[in-house]
């Protein structure tokens, strides 16, 4: 079955969106198609509305590791076939009409669309009318789609995975049930299940209810507030989620005079209406612990009325594609050539046409016991005997499997790791460390950087009041010609391949960027890449756009002015790093010097172009020439590589450690994994070096073929260092592979 997955809380996150990605995961393991078109943000209390006037502007999530990786937001699609949902910076209903009738058509037609799972039940009138969820499925159905609208009833904000777990499986159970029952009176149905221990157990019962009728009997819906205590429409729904039932609010009255409304709905009428109501509605059903579907027509009237009050008995073994996927399986298993007990299973799912191949050569000239394949049906069973070698695409990896086989299964990725790969995390991991060890290299490698959270540019005040770095800077520039002002980089805090970044030295200029960046949310993406590149903001491919409704999180750092120039170009250094188990760090001492398309002019107030500034080769026209050099060949001048080189170790030494050491929550090791990380460094004009970035999955094809050496020596050591002797293989040493940090922090 194609299913259509909308909803109104937005893409995946602890706060505000954290069960949509363990439903889609749940349908996907039940053998259905499952497409996804999600609201860029939260969209929550917005009923089936549209936004008359705005021309929406999608951008592409790729969803990280289930429960532990929230993902990451692009504005162009990905091109390498992997796992990727749409956002719309639209309504829930808007999802819906774009999921139907502008996506997926190579997937066939859509048989279901399903809104949710929704953060919070949507029983009873008060919710239900307003419910972006509900209006989702609403406009499914006013589009002649089957339509369910699913939500998770929570008890706490204790986002336990077991129990999202349970109540997804319970979820996929009754979704299959309705699409085989589907009642012909029907149009939509809403489904509310209750996070709670166990509720995916035969001992759960599933009712068909009717919507409980309640009003707000205490007043006004809304809080009057001061004209200066704003907050943003993600703080006020966080607020409202925390208020717990029966917790009742005092009013804030204020006389009469210049006042503001915020939503600050008494949930107290809610409860406290399904308290006094009689059984069997669908405020009590959930009470109680159970499941309630309420059928519904495209106009919230009550529809089959013959089914209210009936229990339905849902099939304890109604997922017969995992059994046939089993018996597929283990026929494959039985096909594969006879193994002994030294056999590696190399599962290789790189999804990079220029690494890959690289891999596998590796693997079978330094492991000729290795069997290689691509997918896991090939692979019989973990047991004792069985090694498992999985170096696959981060979403492709058996997280679950591999920290269930320790001694047998090596990933080469440790699930947890944004203390270092995140921007605004890496400042904070930083942080963190120098706090603890003043004395820390880090205190002289690393930029002041200060992160921040902005929607809207009218806000930008009020964010900057916490960087005191900045703003202080920024103050203190406003008294000094250009060229002697102190300069920021500003980074979006979620965004890969140089997207969005810019310069700035005054309040002003930060100002008119953000400036920017929303006026070009309302612009299609031919006028948005034509107008970038008139402006002369990007590079001449256009592709350093960003859109700020996507992404909140960013970060200011202090631009390395002047940096050190080889023939009058700027470049930084892609120093790749090897984490090993928990933990072992190792820096590979060939490294690559990535230069910037243009010559390098200081920054001023009239300097345009950033092609002289951004190294990161993905920006660059294709035929630019000479962007990718060995390191060790430059000419430093007065400047000592090996002076270079050691300031490197040392900092990639106190970077890890303090990831490991003071964000254990954000930097998880696992004793069965590895990991290459791409590490980028800058070097000033006096010889000082300064990290910038950590990359997870480093983009190794930038390399080129002249330098495809670079990136084979780097997979070879990395297989002598790392996987070898876990599979207890000595594969002899890795001279180019220099050991930093050995601290043992074993598995977190």
């Amino acid at each position: 079955m194609h299913i259509l997955i909308i909803n109104d809380d937005g893409p995946p996150t602890q706060v505000s969106s954290p069960y949509v990605h363990s439903f889609v995961h749940e349908l996907q393991q039940a053998g259905h198609t499952v497409s996804v078109v999600l609201p860029h943000t939260q969209r929550s209390w917005i009923g089936k509305a549209h936004l008359v006037g705005k021309t929406l502007t999608p951008t592409y999530f790729r969803p990280g590791a289930l429960h532990t990786d929230e993902g990451t937001t692009h504005t162009r699609p990905r091109t390498d076939g992997g796992e990727e949902w749409i956002l719309v910076d639209g309504t829930p209903a808007s999802c819906a009409q774009i999921g139907i009738h502008h996506y997926f058509k190579e997937k066939g037609p859509i048989d279901l669309v399903v809104s949710g799972p929704n953060y919070g039940r949507n029983s009873t009138a008060l919710f239900a009318l307003s419910s972006g969820t509900i209006g989702g499925a609403m406009e499914a159905a006013v589009c002649g789609k089957r339509a369910i609208a699913l939500s998770y009833a929570f008890l706490n904000r204790n986002h336990d995975p077991v129990i999202i777990k349970g109540a997804s499986l319970m979820a996929v159970r009754v979704v299959q049930y309705l699409s085989e029952n589907w009642h012909e009176d029907v149009d939509l149905y809403t489904i509310n299940v209750p996070l709670r221990e166990g509720v995916e157990s035969p001992d759960t019962k599933v009712m068909f209810t009717n919507m409980l009728q309640n009003y707000w009997a205490s007043g006004s819906s809304f809080e009057e507030i001061a004209g200066d205590d704003d907050m943003s429409p993600e703080e006020s729904e966080a607020q409202i989620r925390e208020q717990g039932e029966g917790e009742e609010k005092t009013d804030n009255q204020m006389q009469y005079g210049h006042k503001k409304f915020k939503w600050a709905p008494r949930f107290t009428d809610v409860y406290e209406s399904v308290e006094h109501s009689t059984p069997g509605n669908d405020g009590w059903t959930v009470k109680e612990g159970h499941v309630s579907i309420t059928p519904l027509k495209a106009n919230f009237m009550h529809s089959a009325s013959d089914l209210i009050g009936q229990q339905i008995k849902l099939p304890q073994h109604n997922d017969t594609i995992h059994e046939n996927q089993f018996l597929i399986a283990k026929t494959s298993a039985l096909r594969v050539r006879d193994t002994n007990a030294n056999t590696v299973w190399a599962l290789v799912r790189y999804d990079d046409a220029y690494v890959q191949p690289k891999i596998i050569a590796v693997l079978r000239e330094l492991m000729p016991n290795v069997e290689i394949c691509s997918s896991i049906s090939q692979i019989p069973q973990p047991g004792p005997n069985t090694k498992i070698l999985d170096w696959s695409a981060y979403e492709d990896l058996d997280f679950e499997r591999i920290v269930e086989h320790p001694d047998s299964w090596l990933s080469c990725s440790y699930i947890i790791r944004k203390a270092l790969i995140r921007k605004h995390h890496l400042a904070l991991t930083v942080r963190h460390h120098v706090a603890k060890y003043p004395s820390s290299i880090l205190t002289r490698t690393f930029p002041v950087t200060c992160d921040f959270e902005l929607d809207y540019a009218e806000y930008l005040d009020e964010a900057l009041a916490e960087a005191y770095e900045v703003s202080d800077s920024l103050a203190t520039n406003d008294t000094l010609p250009a060229e002697e002002r102190t300069w920021w980089i500003l980074k979006p805090g979620m965004s890969d391949r140089g997207q969005g970044i810019r310069l700035f030295s005054t309040t002003e200029e930060l100002t008119e960027i953000f400036e920017s960046f929303e006026s070009s949310d309302d612009e299609d993406e031919d006028e948005d890449e034509d107008e970038d590149k008139d402006e002369g903001n990007t590079s001449d491919d256009g592709d350093n756009g960003i859109m700020t409704s996507q992404l909140r999180h960013f970060v200011a750092q202090r631009y390395i002015h002047p940096p050190l120039l080889v023939n009058d170009r700027k470049f930084h250094i892609r120093t790749y790093v090897l984490a090993v188990g928990g933990l072992r760090v190792f820096v590979y001492k060939p490294m690559l010097a990535l230069f910037a398309a243009a010559a390098y002019t200081a920054p001023t107030t009239d300097t345009c172009s950033l092609d002289g500034h951004l190294t990161n080769t993905c920006l660059q026209t294709p035929g630019t020439t000479n962007s990718v050099k060995l390191f060790w060949d430059l000419d430093l001048g007065d400047i000592s590589k090996d002076d270079v080189w050691k300031k490197i170790c040392s900092t990639t030494a106190d970077l890890f450690e303090g990831a490991a050491r003071t964000q254990r929550v954000h930097f998880q090791t696992l004793p069965n994994a590895f990991e290459i990380f791409g590490v980028d460094f800058v070097v000033d004009a006096k010889g000082g070096v300064w990290v910038l970035e950590v990359n997870a999955y480093p983009d190794f094809k930038q390399t080129g073929e002249e330098l495809g050496g670079v990136i084979e020596g780097l997979l070879r050591s990395t297989v002598k260092t790392a996987v070898g002797g876990f599979f207890g293989q000595p594969l002899g040493e890795a001279e180019d592979m220099v050991e930093v940090l050995n601290i043992g922090m074993g598995k977190f």
